[in-house]
């Protein structure tokens, strides 16, 4: 991957929209080389797809919270527990960790009380699960615009 390479991948995390004709120009190619290093990123899968950013309020999912959670560890828990996450939407983010919590959750859900039914009725009642803690966000201080590509 050469300079100009990641001069694509920095201006398609700007706005995945350009339209080639608009990337090439930014990046000083003519718009066919610049169309067949973009196919050639998907086809590496550099990357991976495009996605349009939503504002959590305009869709009635403002209140967000991170939770950590514990679950027993051992494989079959473990299996079990991150099978289970797949079908809960209002968890928009999931990760194993290394060490304590075992799993890190971010949910967006309407309010604090779509919040509560959610602790209750879902994330306490997964297979495995043996702690559940909540941090409510109070601000976004920094958005995800992409990974650094220097």
């Amino acid at each position: 991957m050469d300079r100009i390479d990641r001069a694509i991948l920095r201006e398609l995390q700007r706005d995945g929209r350009l339209s080639n004709q608009d990337l090439a120009q930014r990046v000083g190619l003519t718009p066919s080389p610049c169309l067949r290093r973009v196919r050639q990123l998907e086809q590496d899968g550099v990357i991976e797809g495009y996605r349009a950013v939503i504002n959590p309020e305009a869709v009635g999912r403002g209140f967000e919270v991170l939770v950590s959670i514990e679950v027993k560890r051992d494989r079959e828990a473990v299996e079990a527990f991150e099978a289970a996450l797949q079908s809960i939407p209002d968890v928009v983010e999931a990760y194993r960790l290394f060490g304590s919590p075992g799993c890190l959750l971010r949910i967006a859900v309407a309010d604090l009380q779509a919040y509560e039914r959610l602790w209750i009725e879902r994330l306490t009642t997964l297979s495995g699960v043996t702690e559940v803690n909540s941090q409510i966000i109070m601000k976004r201080v920094k958005e995800p615009r992409g990974l650094p590509v220097d």
